[in-house]
């Protein structure tokens, strides 16, 4: 116990909102080759265990909800228990979907959370200022999400044929797209990439959830039952490095990226 422990009690007073983390981990890693793209490793460290120690280290969240496939229940749990995670953590069953897993990780959250920050497990260079700026933005508005502007040039297609190209300045990372035919090619200067940890406000989130779900809604991330519901999202700044691992390509971008920090 700390000095300062000893001196006013062991549970300090929060200078923030309770905020869960749910790590959504329960992916099948198709595009991964079947393999478990989380238990790969960036410099000797499994990608979800990276992912979970940069969320472990940020003041403002103040637990994690690991969403994952059952049989993986038992090796998750003991990497957090091998790598030493301070915060509360639960490993639970996720769902058949995104959504059902989220709502899932919402009922097994503490009673006193106030904001419910999701993040992909296989976002292993997520920053701490990232996500201290989602949470801090979803605290003053509601909802929250780390975006960044789109460079390429978008097409919108239809059946492998282009139909239109939009002034990228308005565009994230976007393309309209009908069969294999662009259609368009939305101006990016209005397009942004989102990336994670999406944050909101807990009982918002789960009231547009829980709809979205009645309705069979396919939701593509969690800002889009938001926004279903009428509520608005607030970017933040998010950073191209924040990178999701999807293929194997996308590990060695990530190593050189990692080694890039680290060197």
């Amino acid at each position: 116990m700390s000095l300062l422990q000893k001196m006013f009690g062991k549970h300090q007073k929060r200078t923030h909102p309770y905020c869960a983390a749910l790590i959504a981990a329960a992916g099948s890693s198709t595009r991964y080759g079947g393999e478990n793209k989380l238990l790969q490793t960036l410099d000797g460290i499994p990608v979800l265990v990276r992912t979970l120690l940069t969320i472990d280290r940020v003041e403002g969240i103040d637990e994690i909800v690991i969403a994952a496939r059952e049989d993986e229940l038992l090796p998750y749990a003991e990497l957090c228990k091998t790598f030493g995670l301070r915060k509360p953590v639960k490993v639970i069953v996720g769902g058949a979907t995104r959504t059902e897993s989220v709502l899932r990780a919402a009922l097994e959250a503490s009673p006193e959370t106030e904001f419910f920050a999701v993040q992909d497990g296989a976002r292993p260079l997520v920053t701490n200022e990232v996500i201290a700026q989602a949470v801090s933005a979803a605290v003053s508005c509601g909802a929250a999400a780390p975006a960044v502007p789109v460079h390429d040039t978008i097409k919108r297609a239809e059946s492998g044929l282009v139909l239109e190209t939009p002034d990228r300045s308005t565009l994230f990372a976007v393309k309209v797209v009908e069969g294999r035919i662009v259609k368009s090619t939305p101006d990016r200067a209005s397009l942004y990439a989102v990336q994670t940890p999406q944050v909101f406000d807990f009982d918002i989130l789960r009231g547009a959830l829980a709809k979205a779900n009645a309705d069979n809604a396919k939701l593509t991330d969690d800002c889009s039952a938001m926004e279903a519901a009428g509520r608005p999202v607030h970017l933040t700044p998010g950073d191209v490095e924040n990178l999701k691992i999807t293929t194997p390509v996308d590990l060695r971008i990530a190593e050189a990226i990692w080694k890039g920090r680290t060197t």
